[in-house]
């Protein structure tokens, strides 16, 4: 049998390259991308079963060649790419418009365009869609304006897409915290390294992969408690 596909935006580094890692195999080709083709190379040299595509999901033809890229067995689509927006975090007061537009534009309005080429392949397979969602997005810290509202409208997609497409399941997954890159350019000249590292929350997403409950949002740290998925 053909293995099933899946498509991991921001597999150049930090959980896009944990997940791409933990889930390619004999049965299941991973189609990963990223913006840096250095990096990308780097990340995903050696394993077994991805196809590595360098671009950026802002552009509708990169969008395009990425979904044709995995075929009609595309059953998980996981969108791990986002913008952090300005470093040092600015406050609302002093948020450049132009920054505000461009965490807009990769964080909201491409997984949607890339979701609604993606779908009808996901429907025939019943597959499973993943937006990368943060405690930004329901929490108010100071700082966090522009990243938390892009992934609040990315929770609230990710929620009303699971209404509309029952057949589908359709996950909002926050990570918490972890020690990537984003979240030391958050943080410029601190010591993140108590945050765990992403390979030790990818468990928490299989798990809910495995269990397939209903759609929803739903907290790593839940998940490794063991409470339901």
């Amino acid at each position: 049998m053909t293995p099933h596909t899946a498509i991991v935006t921001g597999a150049g580094r930090g959980f896009g390259r944990a997940l791409t890692a933990a889930i390619a195999g004999a049965d299941r080709t991973v189609v990963a991308c990223g913006r840096d083709p250095a990096r990308l190379r780097a990340a995903t040299d050696g394993l077994p079963g991805v196809l590595a595509l360098a671009g950026d999901v802002t552009d509708p033809g990169f969008r395009a060649e990425l979904v044709a890229a995995a075929g009609d067995r595309l059953d998980l689509l996981v969108h791990n790419a986002g913008e952090l927006g300005p470093s040092p975090l600015p406050a609302l007061a002093h948020y450049p418009l132009d920054a505000l537009r461009a965490v807009l534009e990769t964080t909201v309005l491409a997984p949607l365009a890339l979701t609604q080429l993606a779908l009808p392949a996901l429907r025939a397979n019943r597959g499973t869609v993943v937006t990368l969602s943060s405690d930004a997005a329901v929490e108010a810290y100071p700082g966090w304006g522009g990243y938390g509202s892009a992934k609040a409208a990315l929770d609230q997609l990710a929620a009303v897409l699971g209404v509309e497409e029952p057949d589908l399941r359709v996950y909002a997954f926050d990570p918490g915290d972890m020690r990537t890159d984003m979240h030391q350019r958050a943080f410029p000249g601190e010591d993140i390294s108590d945050r765990p590292e992403p390979e030790t929350v990818v468990p928490a997403l299989l798990r809910l992969l495995a269990e397939r409950p209903d759609s929803g949002r739903h907290r790593s740290v839940d998940l490794a408690a063991g409470e339901p998925a």
